[in-house]
């Protein structure tokens, strides 16, 4: 018989264990999703208003909005009638972001229908889009939000051939005004452009408008104002910014007015023309006065900087940039950028009125303002005012330690010093650093280096040819010192014989004292007469 062959020895293969299943990222996700779309909606919910109309009429609970100026601020949530039947209760909410300005006192909401008027058709656009509440906030903020409004069933009524007054406008051009364009008092509505004409040389337009009582009561000699017509678009350091009015401003034109102080109210002159703006921050500026030139080198690039950027000091606009060109200093024999620009001198306040008043005989106002100033360390910097277009502005501010500079305060326009920008003194730091850097010999470090090497690799083979056999003996030694020191402490050692000895006879010891110490507190007399009688004798 043949031998059976002898079976294999299985080859056990652990299984491969992981801490966490990936499994567990599918509930984990799930998880944050919801989270994140909860934080959503509690971040975009905002407060909830009522309003009461005498119908709802056109309103449809989730699908009528709230506007305001055209822009979608809320939505209708539930309509319900009120307890003593005389309206109906609509609720709104308001988005988070405009809630601020709308739940305040003097925010009027009206639905907004195709109404056939006087001043013609409007609402037309609600024949396709449906009914939508129109909402009318106020200028004037109010300390506590208002969350209960009446509603107006008409839009707040302009009525043409009331009672008013008639004024007259001059503009460099006439824009996209029109006969019948709108004429608007803190955004209403108050009046229309009658008729316009060149004057009689042909460099203006004269515009007349007409203003309804009782708004005309608020015209008066420092009445400011500006076209309110289109879209009025800007793009500056600021960022984008972009403003419309109603939308037959939009489509027609229109005019704005205001007082820019209504404490100090001053009446009309007879037969005062009033000068319309471009735009509602130039016509309600203070009186700049007249600006004196300055100039500007700057020795790096200005690219960024723009007509009409502004001279800040510390946030404040103190003037604006008219002209950039290229100019050559024949005696460095470089080229340069010069910078025209504009300071208007009220804009400096109370201190450039002291100046004028300690330097009477000075007639350009920039040799009193700037001379001293310079003295301290007064300096232009290019800094950048929006890092996502480049833009840059000119900043005035004090650099003490500024290296002084010769500054003729006589000279006209004044020439103020600059001082390189922060990027720029970067660059330049840089540069100095690299050129340092280059300049380092490198051969000669490297030689030294090489020196040092070969230093410390002789001193490891004398280390390791000396000290390390010695280190060898020292440790062979303390290696004798600690088995005899182990065979001294051996379970079975003498040594530990008499240690057990000693310690059996400090334990009696120290049990007679206790017993002692036990009897002279039961007996505190003993001490002085001595042992009773029968008192227990003390034995170790």
């Amino acid at each position: 018989m043949t031998e059976s062959k002898k079976p294999t020895s299985p080859v056990v293969h652990p299984p491969r264990t992981t801490r966490i299943s990936w499994i567990w990222f599918i509930p984990l996700l799930a998880a944050l999703v919801g989270v994140s779309l909860l934080v959503r909606n509690w971040v975009n919910t905002g407060p909830t208003i009522t309003i009461a109309f005498e119908s709802a009429d056109g309103l449809e609970v989730g699908q009528t909005k709230v506007r305001y100026k055209d822009v979608v601020v809320g939505v209708v949530k539930s309509i319900v009638v009120a307890p003593d039947r005389n309206n109906v209760l609509v609720s709104v909410e308001i988005r988070p972001t405009e809630a601020e300005f709308i739940t305040q006192e003097g925010s009027r909401f009206w639905v907004v229908r195709p109404r056939l008027g006087l001043s013609g058709v409007s609402g037309l656009g609600t024949l396709l889009s449906g009914a939508y509440i129109s909402v009318d906030a106020s200028v004037t903020r109010s300390g506590a939000a208002v969350y209960d409004f009446t509603g107006l069933e008409k839009p707040p009524e302009v009525v043409s051939g009331r009672p008013g007054k008639r004024f007259s406008l001059s503009a460099p051009d006439l824009g996209s005004l029109e006969i019948g364009s709108p004429v608007y008092f803190r955004r209403i509505p108050v009046g229309r452009v009658i008729g316009y004409d060149l004057d009689t040389i042909g460099k203006a337009v004269d515009i007349q408008v007409f203003v309804d009582a009782p708004a005309d009561q608020f015209v008066g000699a420092d009445t400011r104002f500006w076209n309110a017509s289109g879209i009025d678009f800007s793009f500056d350091g600021g960022g984008i910014n972009v403003r419309t009015n109603s939308l037959a401003a939009v489509v027609a034109g229109g005019l704005a007015f205001a007082n820019p102080d209504e404490r100090e109210f001053k009446s009309m002159n007879p037969g005062q023309v009033f000068q319309l703006h471009s735009s509602e921050p130039l016509a309600m500026a203070d009186p700049d006065g007249m600006p004196f030139p300055i100039e500007l080198h700057f020795q790096q690039s200005v690219r960024g900087l723009t007509e009409g950027a502004v001279i800040d000091f510390r946030g404040l606009e103190l003037g604006k940039v008219v002209d950039i060109d290229l100019e050559y200093n024949s005696e460095t024999k470089r080229f340069f950028a010069l910078v025209k620009a504009q300071l208007y001198p009220l804009r400096f306040g109370a201190i450039y009125e002291n100046l004028i008043d300690l330097n009477t005989n000075i007639d350009y106002p920039g040799q009193a303002l700037l001379a001293p100033l310079v003295e301290h360390g007064l300096r232009a910097q290019l800094r950048a005012s929006n890092l996502l277009t480049g833009q840059q502005y000119v900043a005035l501010d004090f650099f003490p330690d500024a290296s002084a500079v010769s500054f003729n305060p006589h000279q006209i326009p004044l020439v103020l010093p600059t001082i390189a920008g922060s990027f720029d003194r970067l660059q330049q730091q840089v540069s100095s650093i690299v050129t340092k850097l280059d300049n380092i010999p490198y051969d000669t470090l490297v030689q030294e280096v090489r020196g040092s090497v070969v230093g410390l690799s002789r001193l490891l083979a004398s280390i390791e040819t000396q000290v390390v056999p010695s280190t060898n003996q020292a440790l062979k030694a303390a290696q004798g010192a600690l088995s005899n020191a182990e065979a001294m402490l051996a379970q079975d050692a003498p040594m530990t014989d008499r240690l057990d000895s000693t310690l059996r006879e400090i334990t009696n010891a120290a049990r007679s004292l206790r017993s002692l110490a036990d009897y002279l507190q039961t007996n505190p007399s003993s001490l002085i007469r001595g042992p009773a009688s029968n008192s227990l004798s003390i034995s170790p």
